[in-house]
């Protein structure tokens, strides 16, 4: 059984949404957060792709939004409302702000699931996220906005680039 990332990807998914959040009423605001959940999902496979390292994550925890919000100017509060906030995880948001931002590193990034343990030979639309049609595209203006995402997205897409991108360096004997 794989270890369970639902809170790791709820509260990581909440982070962007309100960070980021959708125009146009409550149809927007949940086409925006289906999209927001796929892209956080995608990251967090991505990053997490075993069983241990998923369990491990959520022992240790992932860190949570401190640096997030001090980054986009937001305003993080010490309420007992927000314990959620340390839940979420810095390098997912910036890959999933990545994958929001960048199509064809998106579909790269859903392609390098496939041989994971996550989808356990079976497999996920991530239509949301890889084909946003323009309701979808309205709705998540703020979410994938290359110029807005990128105090975000650069963080850790560095580390993102390279686990996508497969090492053509020959090996030296």
């Amino acid at each position: 059984m794989l270890a369970d990332l639902s809170p790791l990807i709820a509260a990581t998914a909440r982070w962007l949404s309100g960070a980021f959040p959708a125009h146009g009423g409550a149809f927007a605001a949940a086409r925006c957060e289906a999209q927001v959940r796929q892209a956080v999902t995608v990251a967090a496979w991505l990053r997490y792709p075993t069983a241990l390292d998923a369990g491990l994550v959520g022992v240790v925890g992932p860190g949570g939004s401190a640096r997030l919000d001090w980054v986009t100017g937001g305003d993080a509060s010490d309420d007992a409302d927000d314990a959620w906030r340390s839940w979420v995880d810095e390098v997912v948001a910036s890959w999933a702000a990545e994958l929001l931002c960048e199509p064809e590193l998106a579909r790269l990034a859903v392609r390098a699931l496939a041989d994971g343990e996550h989808l356990g030979g079976g497999s996920v639309d991530f239509r949301r996220l890889l084909l946003p049609d323009g309701d979808d595209r309205r709705a998540a203006a703020l979410l994938r906005h290359p110029d807005l995402l990128a105090p975000v997205a650069r963080l850790h897409a560095a580390q993102l680039h390279q686990r996508l991108t497969p090492d053509d360096t020959p090996a030296r004997t």
